[in-house]
């Protein structure tokens, strides 16, 4: 770091010199800021908060889903499909993997190739801040952006009361979901200021609410029940659960992502039932009621048993009514009025455009040595690890350009 005075009208103003300066300490600007540290860049990590890596904190529970071993270019959501390939190419789940076992951290695989700390996410923090550390960055906490401005190829920044001034900007500040954390749009109000568009900004892996003929359905809050959900073209099979506001729960989570207002969320409440099964009931145990015969949580049962209106045993019932009611099961429809919004979504879908990006280096085409990672940029991540791995592959192709 080296510092200059900048002559002003009333006194002189020390301006602090980096080689890079990155906004944003969470998980793809803590990577990113090591990558290039340890590159031999003076680089300057900041942050508003008191403390980095907030949302690495309270991640999976506390232990930090901190990637996914089934990471692919299909497991992300963004206008450009294909922009995320370059980067989660050269920097893959089995790279980060590496760095968590040469720090010592044990892990394990829960499900569906999510892979958690053994321990606490503290660790992996702790890592991320080891390894800026062995680069020399400089990392500041706890005061406000308060002013960003470019002129004659250096960006300069006003952090607090402090003016830093370098040839690269990284934007990493991520998206607004979990405002709580501190979570803002200030990366997208930074983008537009340098002429970049950005793809309006929307929840993701987010309940979803229910109201109109489905209110009923909140009466189960607290039931859960293995299901495939559909929104769209896009179907997952894991949980779904039952909120007092509406659907929650894993499978909700990941349609959600791709869910729009107006249109409908199907369930399959029985994936694994062979076709016909009904039909196989009622003759295998004529005197059963459907929801008797139904393989759900009995509160569930009862109440879907209730609205397909087939009251008395399964015997009484003729084949076509239990037809119907079989397919009814299997493509359940629901028509959510919303989202339980930025506040309860775990990440944020559409932001920085990629239109205006390098895929090869994040960098900004139009404004060189303006760069933008992980959550703020429109790519969005499956529910289990997978917007990790893009926090540490676009941080990691950024700092490898810096």
């Amino acid at each position: 770091m080296g510092w200059r005075s900048q002559s002003c009208t009333d006194a002189c103003v020390a301006v602090f010199d980096y080689d890079a300066i990155v906004l944003g300490a969470g998980a793809a600007g803590l990577m990113c800021a090591a990558v290039a540290g340890q590159r031999g860049r003076r680089v300057l990590l900041l942050d508003h908060a008191d403390q980095v890596g907030k949302k690495i904190l309270i991640s999976g529970g506390g232990r930090c889903n901190f990637t996914n071993i089934y990471t692919r270019p299909e497991t992300y959501i963004s206008a450009n499909p294909h922009f995320a390939k370059s980067a989660l190419a050269r920097y893959a789940p089995a790279d980060f993997i590496a760095l968590v076992e040469r720090h010592g951290i044990a892990y394990h695989e829960k499900t569906l190739g999510q892979l958690f700390c053994d321990g606490s996410a503290k660790q992996v923090v702790a890592m991320l801040l080891d390894e800026c550390a062995r680069g020399g960055v400089d990392v500041r906490c706890g005061q406000p952006v308060r002013q960003v401005t470019h002129a004659d190829g250096r960006f300069a920044v006003r952090f607090g009361d402090l003016d830093f001034a370098a040839p690269n900007l990284v934007i990493a500040t991520g998206g607004p979901s979990i405002p709580k954390m501190g979570a803002s749009g200030f990366a997208y109000d930074l983008a537009r200021q340098f002429g970049l568009k950005v793809v309006e900004p929307r929840p993701a892996l987010v309940p979803l609410t229910l109201g109109g003929d489905d209110v009923l359905f909140r009466e189960l809050s607290g039931v859960a029940t293995p299901v495939e959900a559909r929104a769209g073209k896009a179907a997952f099979r894991e949980a779904a659960l039952f909120t007092h506001k509406g659907l929650s729960g894993p499978a909700i989570l990941q349609v959600s992502s791709y869910w729009r207002h107006g249109e409908p969320v199907t369930i399959d409440f029985l994936p694994d039932a062979a076709p016909g099964w009904l039909l196989d009931a009622k003759r295998a145990r004529p005197r059963a009621t459907l929801a008797s015969a139904l393989a759900l949580p009995d509160r569930l049962a009862q109440t879907l048993a209730d609205r397909l209106a087939l009251p008395g045993e399964l015997g009484a019932q003729t084949d076509r009514k239990l037809a119907d009611a079989e397919a009814r099961l299997k493509r359940w429809t629901f028509r959510p009025n919303g989202t339980e919004g930025f506040a309860k979504a775990e990440v944020t879908a559409g932001g920085i455009s990629t239109a205006n990006l390098s895929s090869q280096t994040m960098m900004a085409k139009s404004v060189p040595g303006l760069y933008a990672v992980g959550e703020a940029v429109d790519v969005t991540g499956w529910l289990g690890g997978y917007n990790f791995q893009w926090a540490w592959a676009s941080g990691h192709a950024a700092g490898q350009a810096l």
